[in-house]
């Protein structure tokens, strides 16, 4: 990435991201489907710290996976234009955001995995402590590669259908304010 600064936004948004994440996973597969309760008997039962279990498996994910999905998107769009013999269009862009997108999904699946294990371990547990080796060695370990990959199709959707919004949105924004910048004096 030649953006300065970008993993330190990472690490930042990730600061806001995971207590929803925890909360969200933990409302999914609890008895009780009231969100401030499930936000309550975290704090209650681990703290301010219960909310940031998997802070760092979500971030060692994070830049894996941005650091395949932008070069690549680049690149797809760079090839799509060499190709044609012009610049891409936003909707070419948002082509290759989708596929950009699915295939740094599908590549980081087995972090997705771990950061999940963590965030649903039970309090006080070996895999709670937050060692993604370790989450991903028990996963291995007990369920093989399929495990590994559990629920790749659904992330790759959702995620190429996110590149193909995000990033196409973002190159029509970006190519509108570059023509705005062209005409004024």
């Amino acid at each position: 990435m030649d953006r300065p600064g970008f993993t330190a936004s990472l690490v930042v948004a990730c600061l806001i991201r995971v207590p929803s994440e925890v909360v969200k996973q933990r409302a999914q597969v609890s008895a009780s489907s009231r969100t401030f309760q499930i936000f309550s008997n975290i704090l209650y039962q681990e703290g301010i710290p219960g909310l940031y279990r998997g802070y760092k498996s979500t971030v060692l994910r994070e830049i894996p996976f941005s650091l395949v999905q932008f070069p690549l998107w680049e690149s797809l769009k760079a090839l799509w234009s060499w190709r044609q013999d012009h610049v891409v269009e936003s909707w070419q862009s948002a082509v290759c955001g989708a596929f950009a997108g699915g295939f740094a999904a599908v590549v980081t699946t087995p972090l997705d995995v771990a950061k999940t294990r963590i965030m649903l371990a039970k309090a006080g547990s070996s895999t709670a402590g937050g060692n993604v080796l370790s989450a991903l060695h028990g996963v291995w370990r007990t369920q093989g590669l399929p495990g590994l990959f559990a629920g790749v199709f659904p992330r790759m959707a959702a995620i190429s259908l996110g590149g193909f919004i995000f990033l196409g949105a973002y190159d029509q924004t970006h190519s509108m304010l570059l023509e705005l910048g062209r005409e004024s004096p």
